[in-house]
């Protein structure tokens, strides 16, 4: 099965054919509209098997599947202490693996802001995390840790790796947190060097399942 992960930077509904040549089973996409609120057709038909969450029509996240794939909402509440996280989806994947999107957001929380947001979600539902692979823009790195602080991107990804979770793109490309070769994350078509967006799965005798 082959999943795409793309913060899209809005407008989706007129950039979703270009991703196409991908040829992918899933399109985890962040920053996309509401299919249902757009009005545009070709768009409605192109996203005929999804689950989409945000608080304006216009910009959300969104899990795309071809058509046979079933998507199964999980309910994993997304309420921390009273204060709603943004924003990540779980659904259930033809009853075989979690799937969590993520795109993290500031969410108006200077301390808990972005990787904070994940660090929540992980301390809510950790137990849940089996069999999983947790896909998307994390807006983050370990280059931006702050020292005495519990969640920082560094913490998330030893405290995923506690329970045999790691990053397919630095496990695979051998790669060292906060010193990646290769971007993720380009503005303007220019490449940035920073590397933002990663997908992580369950390792299991040092080979990804």
């Amino acid at each position: 099965m082959k999943i795409v992960t793309w913060n899209c930077n809005g407008a989706f509904r007129r950039k979703f054919n270009f991703i196409d040549e991908f040829d992918a089973d899933i399109y985890v996409i962040q920053e996309c509209e509401n299919p249902t609120e757009t009005g545009h057709l070709d768009y409605i038909e192109w996203a005929q098997n999804y689950l989409w969450k945000g608080d304006s029509k216009h910009k959300g996240l969104g899990i795309f599947a071809r058509e046979g794939i079933s998507l199964e909402l999980l309910d994993w509440t997304n309420i921390y202490e009273d204060n709603p996280l943004k924003y990540l989806l779980t659904c259930r994947v033809n009853s075989e693996f979690s799937l969590i999107a993520v795109w993290t957001h500031y969410n108006k929380s200077p301390t808990f802001g972005y990787i904070g947001q994940f660090w929540k979600y992980l301390q809510l539902h950790k137990s849940n995390f089996k069999n999983c692979l947790i896909v998307g823009d994390f807006n983050s790195n370990s280059i931006w840790d702050k020292p005495k602080r519990a969640w920082n991107h560094s913490e998330v990804v030893r405290e995923l790796e506690e329970i045999n979770i790691t990053s397919l793109y630095h496990f695979e490309g051998n790669q060292t947190q906060g010193n990646e070769e290769h971007p993720t994350f380009f503005l303007q078509k220019n490449s940035t060097n920073l590397t933002i967006s990663i997908t992580f799965l369950v390792v299991q005798d040092s080979e990804t399942t």
